[in-house]
């Protein structure tokens, strides 16, 4: 006979109270068993000492005889420090599916031709700008040339009055 050390659903309607229960792996799960070692209200908060009861000296013995316990269960047992329990480790567990990374592909190229597009805009209007001011400040080097070369005529017309 096959023993399993797991939880036994009681409580009401969205109020879970689970039994840690030593039970027959082959018997339903709020069915018959052999023992009740503990309780679990996981409404209680996490630091509650009410969270988990266990009677360890039962679980040590059920596990000496071979029970096997649930993943949550080997949890507590963990905690109460009579099993080690290794982390399990599933690095693709939070990785999206296929359609998730097709969309997200979709939208960092949009958001990239964005950029693109908002940048190629922003070197319009900085050259636009430039030829403003360069336009702005054309006409005043213009005056400054077109007086100087005045006066030049005036200083040449005037030498060439003296001289003659």
């Amino acid at each position: 006979m096959a023993i399993a050390i797991r939880l036994a659903r009681g409580g009401m309607k969205k109020r879970p109270f689970y039994r840690i229960v030593v039970a027959d792996s082959r018997a339903p799960r709020d069915g018959k068993f052999l023992e009740k070692i503990g309780t679990y209200n996981p409404l209680l908060p996490r630091d509650d000492a009410g969270r988990v009861t266990l009677d360890t000296e039962r679980a040590a013995y059920w596990l000496g005889v071979g029970a096997q316990p649930t993943d949550r269960v080997a949890r507590f047992l963990d905690a109460a420090g009579l099993r080690t329990r290794a982390a399990k480790v599933n690095p693709q567990k939070g990785e999206p599916g296929a359609k998730a990374k097709e969309r997200l592909e979709m939208a960092a190229q949009k958001a990239a031709e964005a950029a693109e597009a908002a940048a190629a805009a922003e070197a319009e209007a900085a050259e636009a700008a430039a030829a403003a001011a360069e336009a702005a400040a054309a006409p005043a080097e213009e005056v400054a040339v077109e007086e100087a070369a005045v006066e030049e005529a005036a200083a040449d017309a005037g030498e060439g009055d003296k001289a003659e």
